[in-house]
């Protein structure tokens, strides 16, 4: 008789406990109905203002409740969440992560989890939608932030947080600094090897959904900050392109003053000079992206997978049923 694997299902709640309870339930249907697997529930509260019933019902699901001393964000959650799993459970599997508010559907995780084992455990698996639930404008903007990301970062990405981290790639992702900033664009950017399967988005349980179009930009924006080093090197380049093509425009401006009579009294300077203040601009914007990329290689902090420790407050809250 094969041992369980035990599963632990890691997700961020800011005063979500509804939608909590919902996700509890449908984890306890899973462990009812996969014997080959237990289910275990790291909560992370990131700094709710609301408090978890005292008589929360957790369906027989062994769940730990990680109190955040303030709200750090939905990205920085999880990476307290996988260094905690990471440096206080030893008896685990694979980890999932995933929102708690039903868009990512725990009946999803059986087959993310057969992913992994067809991968032999060697790649994280993410869930990429194929179909969505949000507003229309919602989906627009989304459309633009993908094709901005891969403008900026020559990498692609059309996957969330929904995914499943086999237990030997768990180092390699909690030793990981940009997953403080967004969590799947730091693996894409750590070559942590990962591979996608095509899963429908869910509805949400309960509430209305937190991520409107200004989370969005901010998300978006977080993505794009773990490329910062490619991102100045594109920069860099595209700013000697501009001012490559005023240059060349100067001198066609003095080639038509002095070698032709097409020149109209008064036009060539006037072009000459506004071409002048554009390269200067590119070449500041240069000088100043140049060095923001020099200061961030200077100061290069070593990968600490114990930061977990400064942002739950007191001793973790355990409940098992």
């Amino acid at each position: 008789m094969n041992q369980k694997k035990n599963i632990y299902c890691l997700t961020p709640i800011y005063n979500d406990w509804e939608s909590f309870a919902v996700l509890v339930q449908e984890i306890s249907f899973l462990k009812q109905n996969f014997s080959a697997y237990d289910f275990f529930i790291v909560a992370v509260n990131d700094g709710s203002t609301e408090d978890i019933s005292e008589d929360f019902d957790y369906k027989n699901i062994p769940a730990t409740v990680l109190n955040l001393k303030i709200n750090i964000g939905h990205q920085r959650a999880i990476a307290v969440g996988l260094q905690y799993i990471y440096n206080e459970v030893f008896d685990y599997d694979f980890v999932v992560v995933m929102d708690s508010d039903g868009e990512d559907k725990p009946q999803d995780i059986k087959e993310l989890i057969n992913k992994a084992e067809q991968e032999q455990e060697k790649k994280i698996i993410f869930a990429q939608r194929k179909k969505r639930q949000e507003s229309t404008f919602f989906k627009i903007g989304y459309f633009f932030y993908k094709y901005l990301f891969y403008f900026l970062t020559g990498q692609k990405i059309s996957f969330g947080n929904f995914s499943v981290i086999p237990k030997k790639l768990l180092s390699k992702v909690v030793h990981q600094n940009n997953i403080w900033n967004h969590y799947s664009g730091g693996i894409i950017q750590s070559k942590i090897p990962f591979e996608k399967v095509l899963l429908d988005r869910g509805k949400r349980y309960k509430g209305v959904s937190k991520m409107n179009f200004n989370s969005l930009i901010v998300y978006g924006l977080s993505s794009i900050s773990v490329y910062f080093d490619f991102l100045s090197i594109r920069i860099l380049r595209y700013s000697l392109y501009g001012i490559g093509i005023c240059t060349i425009s100067v001198l066609y401006i003095l080639y038509q003053k002095l070698f032709t009579d097409n020149a109209i009294p008064g036009w060539a300077s006037s072009l000459t000079l506004i071409i002048l203040g554009i390269i200067l601009q590119l070449f500041s914007v240069t000088l100043v992206v140049l060095l923001l990329q020099l200061s961030s290689r200077k100061n290069i902090n070593s990968p600490n997978s114990e930061i977990y420790l400064d942002f739950i407050e007191g001793k973790t809250v355990s409940v098992f049923v």
